[in-house]
C-alpha cells in the first residue's frame, strides 16, 4: 500500500510541475500554500490512513519528484532556452546566482561567464545575460523589452509607484514631470545649490590637516546636494562631518535588500508579509514624507526652482497632480539615484588619476590652460561654458564611467512577458517569460568594442576632439557605452550628473595637489572592494590634499 502511495505522490509532483509550468504563479503567496496542501489532500483523496509514516512518505516523495522534474526539464534540450550556453547549475536554479549577489559580486560573475561562453549566456532557468551591443540597444530602446517583475514586484503596497517601478503609459506620464526637472533651463536653476555645496566640500577638505576618506566626503556632499534639490535642504551632513541621520545607511540597506530580493522576485510579496520587513519599509516611507513636509513648509533653499518644484508639479501643468506621498517617493528616488552614483563615479576618477600620473598631469595642464586665473578666483572656475573646453578631463570622466559604471549590472532585468509571443532580438529568439540582463560592466570591457578594455586610456574618447589622442585606439564603439542606460527608461539626470562631476573635478584639481595618503595600502586593490547592490558601493579611499601654490 505504501508503494502505491509513493507512486501517487511522485505522479502528483510531476503533474504539479507541468501545471505550474503552464500556469506560472506570480508570487510565492499562491504557490507555497498549494504545495503545502497537496500532499495531505492526496491522502484524503485516496482514503489512506493518516499516520506519521504516511504523511512523511507522501511529502518526501512529492517534493523529491517535483524538484527532480523541475531540474530535469530545465537542463533538458526541451527547455525554450536550451540552445543558450551557460553553467549547468545556473540552468537548474537561481539560488546559485542569489548567493553571489548577496556578496555583491554578481557583476564580476557575469563578466566571467561572458568571457567563457560569449555574448549570450543563460544565467538562470529563464534568464539570459546579453552583452552584444546591437541586442542591448534593441532591448533597452523604444519598442524593446519592458521592465521585469524585479521592478514592480519589489514595491511594497505602502509605497506609491515611482518612475522606477512604472511601465507603459503610466511611466510616460511620470517621465514628463522628470523631463521638466532635467531640461537645460531647469538644470541652470540648480547651479546656486551646486556651487554652494561644491565650495563647502572644498572648504572642509582644505581645513582638514590629516588624510581624508574621499569616498566618505563625496557621499556627504552628494547627499547634501540632493537634499537641497529634492527636499529644500536640511541634511547638512558635511557641516556635521557625519551622516547623523543615517541617510546613506538607510539608502544602502534599502538598495541592498531590493537587489537581493529582486533576484527571486516571486518571493518578494511573501517577504513583505514579515512584520519587520513591513516596518522597515514603512519607516523609510515616513522618512521621505517628513522630508517632503519640510520642503512644503520652507520652500527651496536658494529661492529658485528646485527639483521638487517639478516633481510635485507646483506649476500645475499636469491634469492629475501627484500626491504628497507620490512626490516624496519620487524625491527619495532622486536622492538614491543621484547621490551614490555620482559619488561612486568621482571616487573612481580620483583613484584612476592617482594611479596614472601622466593622465593626472594632463588634467592639471588642461585646467591651467583653460583657467589661467589664480585658484582663489572661484567665480572663474565656476564658468560652465569654459568647462566645456575641458576635453581631456571629460574623456577621463568617460573612461572612469566605462571601467567602473555606477550601475554595474544596469539595474534590474527586462522581460519578455508570459502573455506575449516570443521576441526576436538581434536575430535571437527570446521565449515568453525570459528575463534579460544587460550588464554594463561586462559590455564596457568587451575587446570587440574597446581596445585594451581593462586599461585606463582616456585618449580613446578624443578622436573627434581638438585635444588629439596620443595613442592609437583600434576598436572604439561609443554605441557600446551606456553608463546611464539607454532608451525611455535611461537615467534622466545624466546631464546634471555630468555637470556636477565636471564642476567638482574642475575645482578640486585646480585648487589642490592630491595624492594617496601615506600608509594607504589599498591603492592598487581598491577596486576589488566594489560591490554591486543596484548602485556600486566602495570601501574607503584615503588621500591627502594640499593647496596648490
Amino acid at each position: 500500500m505504501e508503494g502505491s502511495l509513493i507512486l501517487a505522490s511522485v505522479a502528483l509532483g510531476i503533474a504539479s510541475h507541468v501545471c505550474f509550468n503552464r500556469y506560472e504563479p506570480r508570487s510565492a503567496n499562491t504557490a507555497i500554500p498549494i504545495l503545502l496542501l497537496l500532499p495531505p489532500a492526496l491522502l484524503l483523496l485516496l482514503h489512506h490512513p493518516i499516520t506519521t509514516v504516511s504523511v512523511a512518505c507522501v511529502y518526501v516523495a512529492f517534493y523529491v519528484s517535483l524538484s527532480a522534474s523541475i531540474v530535469i526539464y530545465r537542463v533538458s534540450p526541451f527547455h525554450p532556452l536550451a540552445k543558450y550556453p551557460g553553467p549547468l547549475v545556473c540552468k537548474a536554479t537561481k539560488l546559485w546566482t542569489l548567493g553571489i549577489s548577496i556578496r555583491g559580486y554578481h557583476y564580476l560573475y557575469l563578466k566571467k561567464l561572458h568571457d567563457k561562453y560569449g555574448p549570450y549566456v543563460r544565467t538562470g532557468p529563464n534568464e539570459l545575460s546579453v552583452i552584444d551591443a546591437q541586442a542591448v540597444i534593441q532591448i533597452l530602446n523604444s519598442g524593446g523589452l519592458e521592465k521585469g517583475r524585479y521592478f514592480e514586484g519589489g514595491r511594497h503596497a505602502s509605497t506609491p509607484p515611482t518612475i522606477v517601478s512604472l511601465v507603459g503609459d503610466a511611466h510616460t506620464a511620470k517621465r514628463r514631470t522628470w523631463n521638466r526637472a532635467m531640461t537645460s533651463a531647469s538644470i541652470r536653476e540648480y547651479d546656486p545649490m551646486l556651487l554652494k555645496r561644491t565650495r563647502q566640500l572644498l572648504t572642509h577638505l582644505e581645513t582638514t590637516t590629516e588624510a581624508v576618506d574621499i569616498v566618505f566626503w563625496f557621499d556627504l556632499f552628494a547627499l547634501d546636494l540632493m537634499g537641497d534639490l529634492c527636499f529644500g535642504g536640511g541634511f547638512e551632513l558635511m557641516k556635521e562631518g557625519k551622516d547623523k541621520d543615517r541617510i546613506g545607511e538607510r539608502i544602502r540597506t534599502f538598495t541592498k535588500a531590493s537587489t537581493i530580493s529582486g533576484r527571486i522576485p516571486w518571493i518578494i510579496s511573501t517577504l513583505h508579509l514579515l512584520p519587520q520587513v513591513g516596518k522597515t519599509i514603512q519607516e523609510f516611507n515616513d522618512f521621505g514624507q517628513a522630508l517632503a513636509m519640510h520642503r512644503m513648509r520652507n520652500g527651496p533653499p536658494s529661492g529658485a526652482k528646485d527639483m521638487w518644484y517639478h516633481l510635485a508639479d507646483e506649476a500645475n501643468l499636469e491634469k492629475d497632480r501627484p500626491t504628497l506621498e507620490s512626490s516624496a517617493a519620487d524625491g527619495i528616488v532622486a536622492v538614491v539615484a543621484a547621490s551614490d552614483t555620482t559619488a561612486s563615479a568621482m571616487s573612481s576618477l580620483i583613484w584612476f588619476l592617482l594611479n596614472h600620473p601622466q593622465a593626472y598631469r594632463r588634467v592639471r595642464e588642461e585646467l591651467d590652460r583653460v583657467f589661467p586665473e589664480d585658484v582663489d578666483n572661484v567665480d572663474a572656475l565656476c564658468d560652465f561654458d569654459r568647462q566645456q573646453e575641458l576635453k581631456y578631463l571629460s574623456a577621463c570622466i568617460n573612461e572612469a564611467l566605462r571601467l567602473h559604471p555606477p550601475l554595474p549590472t544596469n539595474g534590474g532585468p527586462r522581460q519578455v512577458k508570459l502573455e506575449e509571443d516570443a521576441r526576436i532580438i538581434a536575430g535571437r529568439v527570446l521565449p515568453p517569460g525570459t528575463s534579460v540582463y544587460t550588464p554594463t560592466y561586462a559590455v564596457h570591457r568587451r575587446p570587440e568594442y574597446f581596445s585594451q578594455p581593462s586599461l585606463f586610456l582616456p585618449d580613446r574618447w578624443l578622436a573627434s576632439s581638438t585635444e588629439k589622442p596620443r595613442f592609437n585606439i583600434a576598436n572604439h564603439n561609443p554605441a557600446a557605452f551606456f553608463p546611464f542606460s539607454l532608451g525611455p527608461a535611461n537615467c534622466i539626470g545624466q546631464r546634471f550628473a555630468r555637470r556636477e562631476m565636471l564642476l567638482v573635478m574642475t575645482m578640486l584639481f585646480k585648487t589642490f595637489d592630491i595624492a594617496f595618503a601615506k600608509g594607504f595600502d589599498d591603492r592598487q586593490t581598491w577596486p576589488e572592494g566594489m560591490q554591486d547592490f543596484f548602485v556600486a558601493t566602495r570601501g574607503p579611499l584615503r588621500i591627502r590634499v594640499s593647496r596648490r601654490t
